[in-house]
């Protein structure tokens, strides 16, 4: 697979993941059958992608960016739709995540 492709899987991977982590509060604790069965199904799913993007992407690369870019959006979905908080502490946390993605993906480069 090219690098692009696995860029691609990566971000599928990282999308599902961030909606499956917001559904979270609607399996009421895996209490609720339909719910829980789609976050275990769409966290499956994801990891499985992250399988497949290893392939071809140092693994240290692809789950820093899956797991920073991840918490990032979950952050962000959070804030604009579950009602949470996003106070400047929070934000700035947030974004020196991504600055160390960033940096990871640059040294992963080299």
């Amino acid at each position: 697979m090219q690098v692009y492709g696995a860029v691609v899987l990566l971000m599928a991977a990282i999308g599902i993941e961030v909606a499956s982590t917001a559904l979270l509060p609607r399996a009421a604790g895996f209490t609720d059958p339909l719910w829980s069965a789609a976050v275990i199904s769409g966290y499956g799913v994801s990891i499985w992608l992250l399988a497949v993007v290893v392939k071809s992407m140092p693994v240290s690369v692809a789950y820093a960016v899956w797991a920073g870019v991840g918490t990032a959006l979950v952050a962000v979905v959070g804030y604009a739709f579950l009602g949470e908080s996003l106070g400047w502490f929070k934000a700035l946390s947030l974004g020196l995540i991504v600055v160390g993605v960033i940096g990871l993906n640059l040294a992963g480069a080299h």
